[in-house]
């Protein structure tokens, strides 16, 4: 099942400036694991090294922050879209 990830602006280093791609998987989880497959080295970015996601990634599946569903375990279907989205911080 695929389903579509919309890629930040400060990741598109890591996927040769795609702002969004395709991916594979039926939780949250085998999709990060689908992308790391196309462009080596995201997954790395996204979770630590417990395959936890970092503190400072959020990540919506249509709209929804997985925190608050099942985390990275998370179950998504075809047609579904998920969202990478850093943490913003500074300013004053």
């Amino acid at each position: 099942m695929s389903v579509s990830v919309r890629i930040p602006t400060p990741l598109r280093k890591v996927t040769n400036g795609e702002d969004k791609a395709d991916a594979d998987g039926d939780t949250v989880s085998a999709i990060i694991a689908s992308l790391d497959s196309q462009f080596p080295g995201i997954k790395s970015r996204l979770c630590d090294d417990n395959g936890e996601l970092r503190s400072f990634v959020n990540i919506y599946v249509n709209g929804e922050d997985i925190r608050f569903m099942d985390g990275i375990e998370s179950g998504v279907k075809s047609g579904d879209e998920i969202s990478i989205v850093p943490a913003v911080a500074g300013g004053r």
